[in-house]
């Protein structure tokens, strides 16, 4: 009788559970690159967008929900966190967020910021002709290139520079004029203490000021020539 011969099935079980354990490997490794690599294009999107424009650093639209725009920072604030994300500005980025997502979440400073942005939105649809009444999805405003959100946020970023320059020019004048008060206020000062000063001394030097007056009266009594008596 021949010897059994061995099944293929064996032998070949191993390879294939090996084979399948490094496809899956190189699968994780790919996909924690990509992530990697996702989580730096969204470094640098933040560092690149526009600075006085919180909605671009965000990367939401303007008539987003508070609760959309809260949810929309826990996501990407995680994803480029420094503690996960090799980029060397992400803590930088991340303070972008953060302070993007503060201005944003402040009633008072959301309703300047879209005051700012419905100007822009007038002028643009003026310079269109066509009325400031005019839905988001009316069909004058789709196919336009560049889109009109396009223009929307460069109209936008306009404006919110010259607000900002608006903004600095009048701080730098406040500084100054503080400045100018400031030193109006040291020169009273300075003023009033010297004048003080003055008073102090000239009190401390009174009797010394009698002494020699009445030195000086007594010195002249004694020079005084004798009366010469007329012959007659």
């Amino acid at each position: 009788m021949s010897a059994p011969q061995p099944t293929a099935s064996s032998s070949t079980a191993k390879p294939s559970t090996n084979a399948n354990i490094d496809e899956l490997e190189i699968e994780k490794l790919l996909s924690r690159e990509a992530s990697a690599f996702q989580r730096e294009v969204e470094v640098e999107r933040i560092l690149k967008a526009f600075k006085l424009n919180p909605y671009d650093i965000l990367d939401v639209d303007e008539t987003a929900t508070p609760e959309e725009i809260k949810k929309k920072y826990r996501q990407l604030s995680l994803f480029i966190h420094p503690d996960k994300c090799p980029h060397a500005r992400a803590p930088e980025a991340f303070d972008l967020l953060k302070k993007a997502e503060t201005e944003v979440s402040d009633k008072a400073q959301r309703e300047e910021l879209d005051a700012v942005i419905k100007q822009a939105r007038n002028l643009l649809l003026k310079s269109m002709e066509l009325p400031l009444t005019i839905a988001p999805n009316d069909p004058k405003l789709q196919g336009l290139v560049p889109p009109f959100k396009v223009r929307l946020r460069a109209k936008s970023k306009d404006l919110l520079i010259e607000e900002e320059v608006r903004r600095r020019k009048a701080l730098k004048m406040n500084m100054v004029n503080e400045g100018l008060e400031a030193r109006k206020k040291e020169e009273e000062v300075t003023s009033r203490k010297r004048k003080a000063e003055e008073e102090q001394a000239w009190e401390a030097n009174r009797d010394h000021r009698v002494d020699s007056w009445r030195n000086f009266a007594s010195t002249s009594k004694k020079k005084k020539k004798p009366k010469v008596a007329i012959l007659g």
